[in-house]
C-alpha cells in the first residue's frame, strides 16, 4: 500500500488549502455556496449522478483542509451520506438523492441510531414493524446539522439497529432542539414521534448499513481532526519562532523543541492511520480494524497536540482573540463523535477476538 498522494490528489489538497486560506474561524454555512461551486460536494458522487466519482481519500483530503482552517460545514456528514448511498443504495435511491448532493441542494446528512452503537450514548430510538417498514419512536442525541440545514437523515430503523433508512429531515413527526455544546458545529437532539419508514427507504447493503454509514463519517471526522492538529502544530511552531525570552526565541530552548517534535510525530501518525482507513474503505475492503484504529489514535493525538500547543503558547493561547482555543474545543468534541478512543479500542479488541 502506497499512501503517497498522486498529482491529482495534491491538486485537490492545494486547491482546498488556497481557497480556505485566511478564512479560519468563519461561519462555514456562509461558504457553502462557494464550496458547491468548487465541486467539492460532488467528489463522493459517481459520475452517472452528476458527481466527480473521486476516490474516498480525495474526499478526506478536503475534510482535512476544512479541519485545518477550523471551518465547520456540513461537508463531512454530507460526503458520508453520498458515499454510503453510492456504495449500498439502490439505483432508485441514488437517482433520488445523489444529484442533489452533487449540486448542493441536498445537504446535512445526519446520523440517528440507538444508544450504545458507535458511542451514541443517550439515544433511545425504537423501531416497531408496521406494514413493509417500521414506525420509529424516541430520540437521538448529538446529531450534527440536523434541523438547521439537514434535509436527509439516516435512521437506524430496525429493532437491532443495524439497517439504515433514508428519511427527509422535514418528515412528519420529526422535531428537535439545538444543544449547547463545547464544539464548533451545531448539534441537535432529534425527536421521532411515530415516524413512518417504508421499505423502499432502506439501504439494502449486505452488511450493517448503519455501521457502513458511520464508518465513512468516522474516517472523514478523523481527517478533519488531522487537519486541526496540523493547524495547531503550525501555529505553535510559528509562535515559538517569534516569542522571545532571555534574548532569544523560545523555540531555541530544548524543552520547547521537544514539545514541537512530539506534536509533529502525533500529527504524522494520525495522518497515516486516517489515510490507511480511507484507502481500505475506498477499495470496498473490510476496514473495521483500520477505522477503529484511526479513531482511537487520532482522538487522543489531537487532544495531546492541543495540550502541548497550549503549553508553548502560555496565556495567550487561552484568550478569545487567539485561534488556539477553537481547535481545543474542536478536539474535545470530535474526540467523542462516533465513539471515543476507549470505545474504539474495545470495539477493536472484540473484532480481533482479544
Amino acid at each position: 500500500m502506497d499512501l503517497t498522494l498522486t498529482e491529482d490528489q495534491q491538486l485537490v489538497q492545494a486547491t482546498a488549502r488556497e481557497f480556505l486560506a485566511g478564512r479560519s474561524g468563519v461561519d462555514g454555512s456562509g461558504l457553502w455556496k462557494e464550496i458547491v461551486e468548487l465541486g467539492w460536494t460532488g467528489l463522493a458522487v459517481p459520475e452517472p449522478y452528476g458527481g466527480v466519482g473521486a476516490d474516498f481519500l480525495d474526499v478526506c483530503l478536503v475534510a482535512e483542509e476544512l479541519g485545518r482552517a477550523g471551518v465547520a460545514t456540513p461537508f463531512v456528514p454530507t460526503a458520508a451520506a453520498a458515499s454510503v448511498i453510492a456504495g449500498s443504495g439502490t439505483t432508485e435511491q441514488a437517482r433520488q438523492w445523489l444529484p442533489g448532493v452533487a449540486d448542493g441542494r441536498t445537504i446535512g446528512y445526519a446520523r440517528a441510531e440507538p444508544g450504545g452503537r458507535w458511542g451514541a450514548a443517550g439515544s433511545d430510538l425504537t423501531a416497531t414493524p408496521a406494514g413493509d417498514g417500521y414506525t420509529v419512536e424516541g430520540r437521538a442525541l448529538f446529531v450534527p446539522f440536523a434541523l438547521e440545514v439537514a434535509d436527509l437523515l439516516a435512521v437506524a430503523a430496525t429493532p437491532d439497529g443495524t439497517a439504515a433508512a433514508l428519511v427527509e429531515g422535514g418528515a412528519p413527526g420529526i422535531t428537535g432542539e439545538r444543544l449547547d455544546v463545547v464544539g464548533n458545529e451545531p448539534v441537535y437532539t432529534v425527536l421521532f414521534d411515530g415516524v413512518s419508514v417504508s421499505g423502499e427507504r432502506f439501504l439494502p447493503g449486505k452488511e450493517s448499513t448503519v455501521d457502513a454509514a458511520t464508518a465513512y463519517a468516522t474516517v472523514l471526522k478523523c481527517a478533519e481532526m488531522v487537519g486541526g492538529a496540523q493547524a495547531v502544530l503550525e501555529l505553535t511552531v510559528d509562535y515559538a519562532g517569534q516569542r522571545r525570552q532571555f534574548g532569544k526565541p523560545v523555540g531555541a530552548f530544548q524543552a520547547v523543541q521537544h514539545h514541537c517534535a512530539n506534536m509533529a510525530i502525533e500529527v504524522l501518525g494520525s495522518r497515516f492511520a486516517t489515510y490507511e482507513a480511507a484507502w481500505r474503505l475506498g477499495t470496498g475492503s473490510d476496514a473495521t480494524t483500520e477505522v477503529s484504529t484511526a479513531k482511537a489514535v487520532v482522538s487522543e493525538a489531537y487532544e495531546r497536540v492541543c495540550a502541548l500547543g497550549h503549553q508553548v503558547h502560555g496565556a495567550i493561547g487561552f484568550t478569545a482573540e487567539h485561534d488556539l482555543h477553537r481547535y481545543l474545543r474542536h478536539a474535545t468534541a470530535a474526540a467523542l463523535t462516533y465513539g471515543d478512543a476507549d470505545f474504539h479500542l474495545d470495539r477493536l479488541a472484540t473484532h480481533l477476538g482479544l
